[in-house]
């Protein structure tokens, strides 16, 4: 069973993924609020029937309270325990199962490398209040990482390719269709994203920034799901908030709305210097009228450009204040037409169908490649195990051995 400490920890955990008070939980169980405190800080024992009623009121099953640290725990104990629907699934379960098999196997390689598994991206765990703590933690740490990456305002073309240069293993695979992706953080993989391969590419892309925002905000918990039942809680919020601004950035959205030439006021005040009078000179310059209006076209080419769907598109801009209420609703309805034109400019790839899978593993794949040949030019490991993992990876046996050869002969 949990001790007391651990289970506050997870008690507070809880109550602040919802964006509860201490105070409208306590009136939710008619207890005064010390009694919260104390739940929290491990002064108080929590009777069962409290367990229950608060795993009801936090959205979590009530073993998640009571189990014991996961840390010790096998994966799939885990996994299992956070997405229990998983085993009404066979083809769910083998799929996740296949991919958390070739984490493990890269954290083995690293481990014979000696290379470590931990990860290297910062930290951003920071307390919330309320949704507009979220978004602007959201926000600001996107900002962040932008520029602790060096990627400007650049549209970033391969967003798990980039997790997976953090130290995060990161790929798409089968899950349930109400689930978008998760975050995992087990010592036997370490950190590690999955995103459901049945969604769109675009949708797929912004799953993978919010994943990402879990690994830097959320990493205490041993699994982090997403999925629409547990979208209004804070975190989800601030990881919503945080892929929206890593994959679509303030700047380079005003930036792409000046090329368009699109997003100045109506008039405009001007200052020139008069040589011949010695004296500033102000005149008025106005747009010709409807010229700045923000059409599906604008928030289409916004979407291309940046690899998001045309919804995700419409909605910064409107976060950024470039549209209002009235024309997100209209350009929200005009998405079908949005899509038509993406498709018009020849990115279906990106807006269509979802890509072929082997695509989705591409990074994960090349990862494992690279570690498992450098393992063997070191004698870390066997040709026979190299043919093994060239089996998982759906990678010809003959040629991996032929590259790994060639790699010890240099």
């Amino acid at each position: 069973m949990t001790d007391a400490a651990q289970l506050g920890v997870r008690l507070r955990a809880a109550r602040e993924r919802r964006g509860f008070s201490q105070q409208a939980v306590a009136d939710a169980l008619g207890l005064p609020r010390t009694a919260i405190t104390n739940m929290e800080s491990g002064a108080r024992a929590v009777s069962t029937l409290e367990t229950t009623k608060l795993a009801a009121l936090y959205g979590q099953p009530a073993s998640f309270f009571l189990s014991p640290n996961e840390a010790g725990e096998d994966l799939s104990v885990v996994l299992h325990r956070a997405l229990p629907e998983i085993a009404n699934s066979s083809v769910t379960e083998r799929e996740v199962r296949r991919i958390l098999d070739l984490f493990r196997e890269g954290a083995v390689l690293k481990g014979l490398l000696g290379q470590a598994v931990e990860q290297t991206v910062p930290n951003y765990a920071t307390r919330m209040n309320s949704a507009a703590d979220a978004i602007r933690q959201g926000e600001l740490v996107a900002q962040e990482e932008r520029r602790r990456l060096g990627l400007g305002s650049s549209p970033i073309l391969n967003v798990a390719e980039l997790i997976g240069e953090q130290g995060i293993w990161a790929a798409a695979t089968g899950l349930v269709a109400e689930l978008s992706g998760l975050f995992l953080n087990h010592p036997s993989v370490g950190l590690a994203i999955l995103v459901n391969v049945e969604h769109r590419t675009v949708r797929r892309r912004f799953s993978y920034a919010h994943e990402y925002a879990h690994s830097l905000f959320d990493r205490e918990q041993p699994v982090t799901t997403t999925r629409q039942a547990n979208s209004s809680e804070l975190v989800e919020k601030r990881a919503n908030a945080f892929a929206a601004s890593f994959l679509m950035p303030r700047d380079g959205v005003s930036d792409q709305l000046r090329q368009l030439d699109k997003g100045l006021p109506s008039r405009a005040a001007q200052i020139i210097f008069d040589v011949a009078g010695n004296r500033g000179m102000e005149t008025e310059i106005r747009q010709r009228p409807g010229s700045q209006a923000i059409t599906y076209q604008d928030a289409a080419t916004l979407a291309r450009h940046y690899g998001v769907s045309y919804e995700a598109a419409v909605w910064r801009l409107k976060s950024l204040n470039h549209i209002n209420a009235a024309e997100t609703a209209t350009l929200i309805e005009q998405k079908e037409v949005g899509r038509r034109y993406i498709k018009l400019l020849g990115y279906i790839d990106l807006f269509d169908e979802k890509a072929p899978r082997q695509e989705d593993e591409q990074e994960l794949r090349s990862q494992l490649t690279r570690l498992a040949l450098e393992a063997y030019r070191q004698d870390e490991i066997s040709r026979g195990r190299l043919m093994e993992l060239a089996k998982k990876l759906g990678i010809d046996s003959a040629e991996l051995i032929e590259l790994a050869d060639a790699a010890r002969n240099d």
